[in-house]
């Protein structure tokens, strides 16, 4: 199913995040009402100068919670139904529902999943800020001799796409605990670093351009209204702003979301996952290693067992998870150990 398609076929989420980012214009526009009444009651462009900035940090308070706290669930619910129409080409039935019933399936709590969100977001943002820093030290990345400062430009821009992929890799690998999927699939990403920005570049200039020509739209709309009300011109730019921002996290980001989680996974399913990777990213990244670290905690042990075959053919053990292994392993195919954790029997 192409990106385009799942975008329109998943427009509830779209609507929903709307109505979420309009809620938050609804009730700023309601706390300026009110800030400026009480400005107008003391008659004083002191007071009215007071009121005005306990608006805006009003404004983010409310921003914030609706949006992270609220928004942080349709945006959980929206990716797995990307992840699953990627994969299998269908959208569920009664989409929202199906959504919310994989978020509680995959994360048990809604704290688990912040949690997650902000280890892999972390993640992706340091290893990218080490890729930007040491650049060509980190030639275990294919392709890595690329343009390391217009790559950081874009990355910039699209980590907020990449991070919620990583994220629905969660999705695909559900035998799996919910920080170890997430964590092979920042490991997948580092992997496909170039294809995936190469296709997020793509599409960041709707983001840029959008988003820029919704907000001139708007205030110059809104700009005239509060000129005429002799009302704050900043105030209109914030509200304007504001509008715009809730357009563009309905509809220009679950865009972006279904062009960038259909290249992700259209090569997260067949990448083979090199090991040796777990540690130098979280060398890299010490949100990645926490990442990591929780993902291995998650496992449980399993007990090396003899062999049933009656065959004797070297078999590998892994000292750390207890994982059977073929013979000759330089990586654990469980845990990601060394071969110095490989135990080898016949």
């Amino acid at each position: 199913m192409k990106a385009g398609e799942i975008f329109s076929k998943t427009l509830p989420f779209a609507w929903a995040k709307l109505v979420l980012g309009l809620a938050t214009v609804l009730i700023s526009a309601l706390l300026f009402g009110l800030f400026m009444g009480l400005a107008l009651l003391f008659d004083s462009t002191s007071v009215g100068m007071v009121m005005f900035v306990v608006w805006l940090g009003s404004v983010g308070v409310v921003r914030y919670f609706i949006m992270h706290y609220i928004g942080y669930m349709f945006k959980a619910g929206h990716i797995a139904v990307i992840t699953e129409a990627v994969l299998t080409g269908r959208v569920p039935d009664n989409q929202l529902a199906y959504g919310k019933q994989k978020v509680a399936e995959r994360f048990a709590t809604s704290n688990v999943y912040f949690v997650l969100d902000k280890l892999v977001a972390g993640a992706v943002k340091q290893i990218q800020g080490g890729i930007g820093k040491i650049g060509g030290a980190l030639d275990f990345i294919p392709g890595m001799n690329f343009a390391v400062s217009l790559v950081q430009y874009f990355v910039g821009m699209s980590l907020g796409y990449i991070d919620e992929c990583c994220l629905g890799y969660t999705f695909y690998k559900k035998e799996q605990g919910a920080f170890k999927s997430a964590a092979d699939g920042v490991v997948i990403y580092a992997q496909n670093w170039k294809t995936l920005l190469a296709s997020a570049a793509k599409t960041m200039a709707m983001v840029v351009l959008g988003f820029v020509g919704i907000t001139l739209v708007l205030f110059v709309g809104l700009g005239l209204l509060f000129r005429a009300l002799a009302w704050p011109g900043l105030a209109a730019f914030v509200i304007a702003l504001l509008i715009a921002m809730a357009i563009k996290y309905a509809f220009i980001d679950s865009m972006i979301l279904a062009r960038t989680m259909v290249a992700y996974m259209g090569v997260a399913p067949t990448t083979d996952i090199t090991f040796d990777l777990y540690g130098k990213l979280s060398g890299l990244s010490s949100k990645f290693k926490e990442l990591w670290n929780k993902g291995q905690q998650e496992q449980p042990s399993q007990p090396a067992f003899a062999k049933a075959d009656g065959t004797n053919k070297t078999s590998s053990f892994c000292k750390q998870c207890g994982e059977k292994n073929m013979g000759g392993t330089k990586f654990c195919g469980c845990c990601g150990a060394p071969a110095l954790h490989i135990m080898s029997t016949t």
